[in-house]
């Protein structure tokens, strides 16, 4: 990941999580309440290149989001295995406050710092986590 993306990684961490927990959650119904036609609108013409079942909607539907469940939990896990090698303490408390999704002006608030102390404080957890993301990467080369 480049820094960017670990800004918005860390940005949007707290969404990500609960979104994976109620994905995973709603996953778990079997997908009760699809129909199959009868009567005229069974005979009534289809639209080309889709299927008319309405269960192998629901499963396309699924693998869909399986996919992108799977795309937030490799953001999530990025971040909490690089949470570690920030050992500063006012480092690792914004990180935390980042990771609840407090605003960098209500983290400065709570902390009794600037907002632009916040930003460079943030921007050093970034710079830190990618250079571990660039070390592990050029290890595995």
């Amino acid at each position: 990941m480049n820094k960017k993306q670990i800004e918005d990684a860390l940005r949007d961490y707290n969404w990500m999580l609960n979104e994976i927990k109620r994905q995973r959650h709603l996953l778990e119904d079997a997908g009760t309440g699809l129909t199959t036609m009868y009567g005229e609108e069974a005979a009534m013409p289809k639209a080309q290149g889709e299927s008319s079942d309405p269960v192998a909607r629901e499963v396309v539907r699924r693998d869909k989001k399986h996919t992108w469940i799977n795309r937030l939990e490799k953001k999530v896990l990025f971040v909490q295995e690089r949470m570690s090698i920030i050992e500063d303490e006012r480092e690792k408390a914004v990180l935390e406050c980042l990771l609840d999704g407090m605003s960098m002006r209500a983290i400065g608030n709570h902390m009794g710092l600037s907002e632009r102390h916040i930003f460079r404080i943030k921007n050093s957890i970034v710079k830190q986590m990618a250079e571990m993301s660039y070390l592990s990467g050029s290890l595995q080369a």
